[in-house]
């Protein structure tokens, strides 16, 4: 875990879960929170010893690992809380999290963990895609979808804190099926990010890059692989695959091992963002038979 210095404004909390932070004159804007006060204090530690200041804190989106310290943030800082539209009722009613991972029913107790739900937290502004002014500067919000509903991005004069929007390769390949709500979306953000003039980015998970570019279509090529495949094994059974077979059958073949409720429901949740992203391409289809939910390679 390291503090870095990108250029003479922009900063990042380098470690498992990355945390951004931008100094524009007095005022100072904490990008994410981490997932708990542990991790927090750390960051808020490197801040007082380089007497950077603490104004402003912007929340990409609604994960545990990236607001669970913003509570902590709040109950000792006076500062100003923006959090993207939508995300921001979850992040609000933390609870709201396990709630839709388990389907709408009441979460189990072992649900309820700093993991899936954070401390709930005040938020102050609701940003959409656009701009945001902080210390009399206009910064960029950006939508990227796909790993998370309204997710957003924050560009600071050519560097992007990019949320998860991308991940670096060695976390793709850590976690085999990284977790996304919708592929399609996910996908057309990294095609997005392409676009965007860039004089570097920092992902969620990994590294910053001056020239991302290599990283961004390695994530393309990562999840269109997995679609691929998902596809390829459906086409293979005649009479369909039904959703619980389809997750079951990807976590094996990938090699991913759900020991825990909480650990399935998001592989669940992850594998079904393939299946929307091929029945959006108009490569499955689907039907309820015997009272499953059954997908079929679409009728060409």
């Amino acid at each position: 875990m390291s503090f870095k210095q990108i250029n003479e404004q922009c900063y990042y909390y380098e470690s498992s879960v990355n945390v951004g932070y931008v100094q524009l004159g007095s005022s100072g804007v904490l990008i994410d929170a981490g997932i708990d006060a542990s991790s927090v204090k750390k960051i808020l530690k490197e801040l007082k010893n380089r007497e950077l200041p603490l104004t402003h804190l912007f929340i990409t989106h609604a994960h545990a690992d990236h607001y669970g310290g913003a509570s902590y943030i709040q109950e000792r800082y006076d500062v100003y809380t923006m959090a993207p539209s939508f995300e921001e009722a979850i992040l609000r009613n933390p609870s709201l999290e396990p709630l839709y991972l388990f389907g709408g029913n009441d979460p189990l107790d072992e649900l309820k963990n700093k993991f899936l739900q954070g401390p709930p937290m005040k938020v102050d502004q609701i940003v959409e895609e656009g701009s945001i002014n902080i210390g009399g500067k206009s910064l960029q919000t950006v939508c990227l979808p796909g790993h998370s509903y309204y997710q957003l991005a924050l560009l600071v004069d050519g560097i992007l804190y990019a949320a998860d929007s991308y991940f670096s390769l060695a976390t793709l390949k850590k976690h085999k099926i990284p977790f996304l709500t919708d592929a399609k979306l996910a996908i057309e953000s990294l095609h997005k990010l392409l676009e965007m003039d860039l004089l570097g980015a920092v992902p969620g998970h990994g590294t910053f890059e001056e020239n991302p570019i290599r990283t961004i279509e390695g994530n393309i090529r990562y999840h269109e692989g997995l679609m691929e495949w998902l596809f390829q094994y459906v086409s293979s059974v005649e009479e369909g695959v039904s959703h619980e077979e389809a997750v079951a059958q990807m976590c094996n073949h990938f090699g991913v091992s759900c020991g825990r409720l909480s650990q399935w429901l998001l592989q669940r949740t992850a594998v079904t963002a393939y299946i929307i992203g091929l029945k959006k391409n108009q490569r499955l289809a689907d039907r309820i038979v015997h009272n499953r939910w059954v997908l079929k390679a679409h009728d060409e």
